[in-house]
């Protein structure tokens, strides 16, 4: 028997999304099913009665798994060898955030503050009766794991911190509130990204700002160089108090996004498309010398425009301080937005959080769960330019 034998056929496949109304469950099933035969096959050295010299073991039958799920429960059957050498990663890694989202739901429901629609939801999609127990025991799991990740040690220096805000709604003593979900990125002097923290506030206000920044000090970060976030007046106050010594790059993304509110309603010529091409220069000095002529060109026809712009532009060219490979990353807050449009694809299901709780539970499920496989990939930015920079400052100074 080959390796390949056990893979369902692409015809088989549209046959069962043809004739079956729960095919994308049991396509979910075999294919989970398929990795864990896979994982096995790789810890053995050899597939099943396949004579290999490179086998270190055998196998051992299966155990049953329940994993609960968007598309539904399904059942799988866990292999296992006679030296006990297997131990796979696939539950811990995909039912994380599947049992946040998923309890979230379920809460909904037994606590009485959701519509019919979200009992449809979790009976029917989920394949799954909750109770309140059944939700406590799979809160207490993910909320142990989520903690220890949520108060690691910081160890090692970060170069760089990306920090914004996103809002979700929850609800708080019976009232539907906004709150804000404060988080924090960093790439550290390897060039690896980081997710370093993931809080509530009521609001994005200096002191919350503050007490966030703070709690990361006191977990150890330590190195800052340059700090990217949006133009928001308590979290540029906040930076400045906790991390003084670090540059503030303004997101150029939301500066661009600001210049709206600067401009008639129906101003549909090439203005903002202009101004966003500044960014794009590979010297400061050119970026300065297009803005001199922008200005020129557009302070006639959008002199409120042309006027908010000079006085806060110098902001959002602090990348021009970095290497020149990292301005592209560096010049936005793109790396955090990217992570937000990932809460946003999962949170959207629920649209109103329960409590503050089921709120936190859910992000920072994703979190470690990107945490994770940003520390896996290769690394995001090569720092030895920065690295050298910092040493010539250091002479330079000396």
């Amino acid at each position: 028997m080959t390796r390949n034998e056990n893979r369902p056929s692409i015809a088989a496949v549209k046959d069962l999304m043809g004739s079956n109304r729960d095919a994308l469950r049991e396509i979910v099933q075999d294919l989970l099913q398929e990795m864990l035969e896979g994982e096995m096959t790789d810890v053995l050295g050899a597939s099943k009665s396949e004579r290999a010299d490179g086998r270190v073991g055998y196998r051992s039958g299966h155990y049953n798994r329940t994993l609960i799920t968007r598309v539904g429960k399904l059942e799988l059957r866990v292999p296992q060898d006679r030296d006990g050498r297997f131990s796979t990663e696939l539950f811990e890694r995909y039912q994380r955030s599947e049992q946040a989202l998923v309890a979230s739901l379920a809460e909904m429901y037994v606590q009485g503050v959701s519509t019919r629609k979200v009992k449809v939801i979790t009976e029917e999609l989920c394949g799954h009766s909750f109770s309140a127990s059944t939700i406590s025991a799979i809160n207490k799991r993910l909320d142990e794991s989520l903690t220890a990740f949520a108060r690691r040690r910081l160890d090692e220096p970060f170069a760089y911190l990306i920090i914004d805000a996103k809002y979700e709604k929850v609800r708080q003593a019976g009232v539907v509130r906004s709150c804000a979900v404060l988080v924090a990125l960093g790439v550290d002097w390897e060039g690896r990204r980081q997710i370093l923290a993931v809080e509530l506030a009521n609001r994005e206000s200096r002191s919350s700002w503050k007490d966030f920044l703070v709690g990361l000090k006191e977990r150890g970060l330590r190195g800052v160089e340059y700090v990217v976030a949006d133009d928001h007046a308590g979290l540029r106050a906040a930076v400045r108090e906790v991390l003084p010594d670090a540059w503030f790059q303004r997101c150029y993304v939301h500066f661009l996004r600001n210049a709206l509110d600067h401009l008639p309603r129906k101003a549909d010529d090439d203005c903002l498309q202009e101004l966003r091409w500044i960014y794009d220069r590979r010297e400061l000095s050119e970026a300065k010398s297009d803005l001199a002529a922008w200005l020129r060109k557009w302070s006639p026809r959008y002199p409120k425009l042309t006027s908010w712009a000079e006085e806060t532009i110098e902001e959002t060219f602090t990348f021009y301080r970095l290497p020149r490979q990292h301005h592209k990353h560096m010049k936005s807050t793109n790396m955090l937005e990217r992570f937000n449009e990932e809460i946003k694809r999962r949170t959207i299901v629920l649209r109103i959080f329960p409590n503050e709780d089921s709120c936190l539970r859910l992000i920072r499920s994703l979190a470690v769960e990107t945490h994770e496989n940003w520390l896996e990939a290769n690394r995001y930015l090569n720092m030895n330019d920065l690295k050298e920079m910092k040493k010539a400052d250091l002479r330079q100074a000396a």
